[in-house]
C-alpha cells in the first residue's frame, strides 16, 4: 500500500467528489451564437456516469504512481461542470512551470489594453539566459540577439523555455504579473518576486484555481479572442508538451488538447482542456503530483508522468461521442513541411 493510500485511509477521505455535483456556475458564453457548439453524446444521467469513470481513472493511474496528488477534474454539461475529481483541490502549492500560462495571461493582457504589442523587441543578452533547463534560448549560443514578444511566448508555452520566463518579466514585472491576476480573479495564482523587479520564480497556485483559470480563458472570459487563440494554439500545438496526458495520442487527437506541463525536483505537474471534435471544451483537468520514485528523472518514464499518459488515453476513449459546451476552438491545420 502506497503513502498517499494510507494518508487517506487515516484520515478517511474519500479520492474524488461525487460525481455529479455541479461546480459553481458554468462560465458565460459568448455572445455570438454560432460560436456555440452542441451538447451532445448522451443525457445527464450518461455524463454523471461518465464523470464517474474519469473519476475511477484518476484513482486507478495514481493509486499506482504512489505519492502525493493534488487534482481538480471537471467535465462539461449543459447545466455546468460536472465535477469528476476533487483532490486536495485548495492545497496552495509550487505550481512550477503550469504557471507560465498565468504569465503569458498577463503579459497578454497588457497586449490587449494597448499598453504592449507582439512585436515589441527584447534583447536576449548572454547574461539573461537560463543555461542547463528547459527550452532553446540557452542552446543559440551566440548573443545578443533580439527577438519579439510573440517569439517569447511562443517559447514559453510550446518548449517551456526557461529563459522566456525572464524575457517575459522585461515587459510585465513580477508585480505587475501579480496584480494582474489578483484582478482577475486568481490571488492563488501568484508568481514569486526576488530582488530584480523583472525577475520572478514562478510562484505557486491550487488546482481548482489552475482549472478555473484554463475555464475562464476557453469561455473568452479572460482574454480577447485574438489572444485567446495565441495561447491556445500554441497549447494544442503539435510541438507543445506531449508525454503526459497526449502521450498515447494520435496526431489529431493531440490536436485536441491544450495542456501545460510543469516538473522541477520530484513534483510532475500538468493542466489543461480536452476539447470535442468540432472544437468546445469537454474535460478541464488540473493534475498536480510530487512524492513519487524517480526524482531523477524528466522524461516519459516517471510514475506521475506515465499514470497522465494511461488517463489521458483513457479519458480520450470514454469520452468519445460525447459534446463539450461553450465557444468552440477549433484546431489550426497542421501541416508537415519538408523544407523549401
Amino acid at each position: 500500500m502506497t503513502i498517499r493510500m494510507d494518508r487517506r485511509t487515516a484520515l478517511g477521505l474519500g479520492t474524488v467528489a461525487t460525481a455529479g455535483a455541479v461546480f459553481g456556475t458554468a462560465m458565460p458564453a459568448a455572445a455570438d451564437p454560432t460560436e456555440q457548439a452542441g451538447t451532445g453524446g448522451g443525457s445527464g444521467s450518461d455524463r454523471q456516469r461518465l464523470a464517474a469513470r474519469i473519476a475511477a481513472a484518476f484513482e486507478r493511474v495514481s493509486s499506482r504512481a504512489g505519492g502525493n496528488w493534488q487534482a481538480y477534474v471537471s467535465l462539461a454539461s449543459p447545466d455546468g461542470p460536472l465535477v469528476a475529481v476533487d483532490e486536495s483541490a485548495d492545497l496552495r502549492i509550487e505550481a512550477y512551470s503550469v504557471n507560465k500560462i498565468a504569465v503569458a495571461v498577463a503579459v497578454l493582457d497588457k497586449v490587449d489594453r494597448g499598453l504592449l504589442t507582439l512585436d515589441h523587441q527584447v534583447e536576449v543578452t548572454e547574461a539573461i539566459v537560463v543555461t542547463g533547463g528547459d527550452g532553446i534560448f540557452s542552446l543559440d549560443g551566440a548573443y545578443p540577439s533580439l527577438v519579439t514578444v510573440g517569439h517569447v511566448l511562443a517559447n514559453l508555452l510550446t518548449v517551456s523555455d526557461d529563459t522566456a520566463v525572464r524575457l517575459c518579466g522585461l515587459v510585465c514585472p513580477a508585480a505587475e504579473v501579480n496584480q494582474i491576476l489578483v484582478a482577475k480573479g486568481f490571488p492563488n495564482t501568484q508568481v514569486q518576486p526576488v530582488a530584480n523587479p523583472n525577475r520572478f520564480f514562478l510562484g505557486t497556485s491550487t488546482p481548482r484555481e489552475t482549472h478555473d483559470l484554463l475555464r475562464a480563458l476557453v469561455a473568452g472570459t479572460l482574454l480577447s479572442p485574438a489572444s485567446t487563440d495565441r495561447v491556445l494554439r500554441l497549447l494544442r500545438s503539435p510541438v507543445a508538451f506531449t508525454d503526459g496526458v497526449r502521450r498515447e495520442m494520435s496526431s489529431a487527437e493531440r490536436a485536441r488538447v491544450a495542456t501545460k506541463a510543469g516538473w522541477f525536483v520530484d513534483a510532475r505537474h500538468e493542466a489543461g482542456v480536452i476539447f470535442d471534435t468540432a472544437g468546445a471544451p469537454l474535460v478541464t483537468y488540473a493534475l498536480f503530483a510530487d512524492g513519487q520514485a524517480g526524482a531523477d528523472d524528466f522524461g516519459a518514464t516517471h510514475p506521475a508522468v506515465q499514470a497522465r499518459a494511461r488517463w489521458g488515453r483513457r479519458v480520450m476513449d470514454l469520452t468519445a461521442g460525447f459534446g463539450g459546451t461553450g465557444t468552440t476552438h477549433r484546431e489550426h491545420t497542421y501541416r508537415p513541411s519538408n523544407g523549401g
